[in-house]
């Protein structure tokens, strides 16, 4: 089945997306509009199917994305150069689009039983630095585990470094050092994690010891620490840290996956590298399976708040509770005083990349965002790295930057990413596996290697949105279950771990 040149994705839109590149003078029809295009039109950009005049919205997807910044006539390409932000924003009734969601979906998949009682999806052994002074200590000892060093542990999937940037150079106290802790404990937490080696210098601002005694308890020997200063020197701290490593490993080789329900699944859902028809495949198919994900009791974590900026009210509709849309609107105001103190804008958001691809504003960008989080209530909103413990839909407070939110989903409880794209991202995430859904099968076929599901069957070959998320959804729980993504094969992840910073570096 071959697409048309064009799709109109509401009857009440303005404009029409385009499913090839298209010449100047292209007869061509959507819905009730025919006409010739006037200028060429890339894949996945926009064409004006009624005459607009200057200030006048523009409507995709039955919603407003801008305003048009000169006038338009119907034919002409629709972008950067004749469509801005504009005063656009919509406020929505809270909760009046909200139903309760049985749970009627019987699923389940292989998963780890942690003693503690959750389930993971992957078995690491986690070297986790308190700050960077002790990074390229836990590098060395990860390494060490590299190569055949795990072959007598094939129920290990591997030793990995969580390093990062801060740890001094900060507050004693205050948001900044909170943030780092709530995210770095969310990971020497997460159920991913079979036993976790803490490693600090020793005189930092964010000491090893507080961190370690907040930790939930793990037997066997799974859970040691020590610093630098007290070992005695690097070298010292590595061999000794390989040491323990090694007493970790036949206690966290001896796990053996089982039947689990779906409930215990947390997906966190990215978008990065997006494009013109993020929003008409790769995110309504994700969509599609979160709304399986939840009727079969699991849990989806949306993010992202400057890209869910201008559809927030498709949210806040959906909401379960009043306090719930509030707290997301509170988020929302916070991130434009945010970038105010920064002389920012919130619709610089959408990269050059993006724009190549299709998208044009902040409010386009967001509304196919929005799309990935299905059509279920809003049950919770949480803050950065917080834990997420209500099931269904999640809305957690996070940058746009993939590696930032991704890192704070995983920290909350992730035990699977779904990552939609366009453009093409090779993003990895240890210990948590990482799907890349690519949004065209022109994508798929370039970076075969890197994308792990084609949504561009929906356009190429007819396949129904549902259809396509019922096979993500089958292939959500094959991930959970141990089947490796493409990033897996290729090793990625080790370099991924970017928690938020904030507050002032001194």
């Amino acid at each position: 089945m071959t697409a048309p040149d064009l799709i109109l994705l509401n009857p009440a839109d303005s404009v029409a997306v385009a499913t090839r590149a298209l010449e100047a003078g292209a007869v061509l029809r959507a819905g009730d509009w025919s006409g010739t295009a006037l200028d060429p039109i890339p894949s996945g950009h926009k064409i004006a199917i009624r005459a607009l005049a200057l200030g006048d919205p523009v409507l995709k997807y039955g919603q407003v994305i801008g305003a048009a910044t000169q006038p338009i006539a119907a034919g002409a390409h629709v972008h950067v150069h004749n469509l801005d932000m504009g005063d656009a924003r919509i406020d929505s009734v809270i909760g009046s689009a909200y139903r309760p969601t049985a749970v009627t979906e019987d699923a389940t998949f292989q998963g780890i039983v942690r003693p503690s009682g959750k389930v993971g999806t992957r078995n690491y052994i986690g070297i986790i630095a308190s700050v960077n002074c002790s990074a390229t200590v836990c590098r060395y000892i990860a390494e060490a585990f590299k190569g055949n060093a795990l072959a007598d542990f094939p129920n290990v999937d591997g030793v990995v470094a969580i390093t990062h940037g801060s740890g001094c150079g900060m507050s004693g106290s205050g948001e900044g050092l909170t943030l780092l802790r709530r995210t770095l404990r969310g990971y020497a937490d997460h159920p991913n994690f079979a036993g976790i080696l803490l490693i600090g210098l020793g005189c930092e601002v964010n000491q090893v010891a507080p961190l370690a005694d907040s930790l939930a308890a793990r037997g066997d020997g799974l859970l040691a620490r020590m610093t630098i200063q007290e070992e005695g020197g690097t070298r010292e701290t590595v061999d000794r840290g390989i040491a323990l490593v090694k007493a970790m490993l036949p206690a966290a080789n001896a796990i053996t996956r089982q039947a689990v329900s779906a409930r215990h699944l947390t997906v966190g859902l990215q978008c990065g590298g997006s494009d013109g028809y993020s929003g008409i495949t790769a995110n309504p198919a994700l969509g599609a399976a979160v709304d399986r994900l939840v009727r079969a009791g699991g849990t989806a974590i949306l993010s992202e708040t400057p890209e869910i900026y201008g559809a927030e009210h498709l949210l806040t509709a959906r909401a379960c509770a009043p306090a719930v849309a509030d707290t997301l609107l509170g988020q929302i105001r916070w991130w434009e005083e945010y970038t105010r103190q920064h002389k920012g804008d919130m619709n610089n958001n959408p990269s050059p990349g993006n724009k190549a691809g299709g998208i044009t504003t902040i409010l386009e960008k967001s509304l196919g965002a929005v799309a990935k989080a299905g059509g279920t209530g809003l049950m919770d909103v949480v803050g950065y790295a917080d834990p997420v413990e209500t099931r269904g839909l999640v809305f957690m407070d996070t940058p746009g930057y993939d590696p930032v939110s991704a890192t704070g989903q995983v920290a909350g409880g992730a035990t699977l990413i779904c990552f939609t794209t366009g453009r093409g991202s090779t993003y990895g995430c240890k210990p948590t596996p990482s799907l890349k859904i690519a949004t065209n099968g022109s994508l798929f076929k370039r970076m075969s290697m890197d994308m792990d599901f084609n949504a561009g069957v929906i356009l190429d070959d007819g396949i129904s949105v549902e259809a396509a998320g019922e096979a993500l959804f089958r292939l959500m729980l094959d991930t959970a279950s141990g089947t490796p993504t493409r990033s897996e094969s290729h090793g990625l992840g080790d370099n991924e771990f970017v928690p938020w910073q904030l507050g002032a570096v001194m």
